[in-house]
């Protein structure tokens, strides 16, 4: 069983990671929307590992998407932080409900898994954006990005758990 769980999602891993290189980072949707698909494997990673490997993991993740993307450091960071703080926003999107065994994504609301998705994908984004842009004298530039990007992602990653979650019955 675990060994099928590792396999699972090393095959994320992989498939997100090529994804969002030989595909998404070559899109500009009106000359500056990039959707970053490879956040998904925040969302799907099990919940029950222990926290220390799926930060290292999360930080391999985004140093493969920096090496690729050209893009110093921003993704590590971001995609570190929000392995940090994805059990604080599981605990405010699902409440306690989440420290049980018998905790699924599966079973929780389409609500409230796109709103986790949804706190991911902007926390994320705040991050990579602001190291990027570094500057807060360019603040609308700032949120134009984080705000259309973190939508152009959210739809992506709507369309791509549609298209890849298990069906309920």
């Amino acid at each position: 069983m675990t060994n099928n769980l590792y396999l699972q999602n090393g095959l994320r891993f992989l498939l997100l990671v090529l994804a969002q290189v030989l595909i998404f980072n070559r899109l500009n949707f009106l000359g500056f929307i990039n959707p970053m698909v490879y956040i998904l494997f925040l969302y799907w990673y099990p919940i029950k590992p222990r926290r220390s490997v799926f930060m290292l993991i999360c930080f391999f993740l985004g140093l493969t998407i920096d090496v690729f993307s050209d893009t110093l450091a921003f993704h590590t960071v971001a995609c570190t932080t929000m392995a940090f703080f994805r059990p604080a926003i599981m605990r405010f999107v699902f409440g306690v409900n989440y420290e049980f065994q018998s905790f699924r994504l599966s079973n929780t609301t389409r609500v409230q898994q796109i709103a986790f998705l949804t706190f991911l994908i902007l926390g994320h984004h705040a991050i990579f954006f602001l190291l990027e842009i570094f500057s807060l004298s360019h603040l609308l530039l700032l949120l134009k990005k984080i705000v259309f990007t973190s939508v152009g992602t959210l739809v992506v990653g709507t369309l791509m758990l549609t298209l890849f979650s298990a069906e309920k019955e």
